[in-house]
């Protein structure tokens, strides 16, 4: 057995995290896969954002952002970081994060996220 969904699948746009405009997602097995993370693929416009936010305490989730297509800046612990497609960035629980489109075209990315191993 196995399971297949494309980009056509699950496609939603919301504003995240109170950022500008609205990210298109696509959200991969999120019924079927029994892994502790969750992975999607977003898509936003020029301009568009995902608002700064932190993810501690019993809400303490670790995100992996690898982008595909165009270029923008994210925002971790107060230092902006350019990003364009082939960058991964890692954010731990606690750390305030967020990103915007700076180019002219889409700005596309894998995000992937699920709850830190405590040792």
């Amino acid at each position: 057995m196995y399971y297949k969904e494309n980009e056509s699948s699950n496609v939603v746009s919301m504003n995240i995290h109170h950022g500008e405009g609205e990210i298109t997602r696509r959200k991969f097995f999120g019924q079927s896969s029994r892994l502790p993370i969750r992975m999607e693929v977003w898509e936003l416009q020029p301009g568009v954002s995902e608002g700064g936010h932190t993810h501690g305490g019993d809400s303490a989730l670790e995100e992996i952002y690898y982008f595909t297509q165009g270029k923008g800046v994210m925002w971790c612990d107060g230092k902006d970081v350019d990003v364009k497609a082939g960058d991964a960035i890692m954010v731990p629980p606690g750390v305030d994060h967020g990103f915007r489109n700076t180019g002219n075209e889409i700005l596309k990315l894998v995000i992937i996220w699920g709850k830190p191993k405590v040792e």
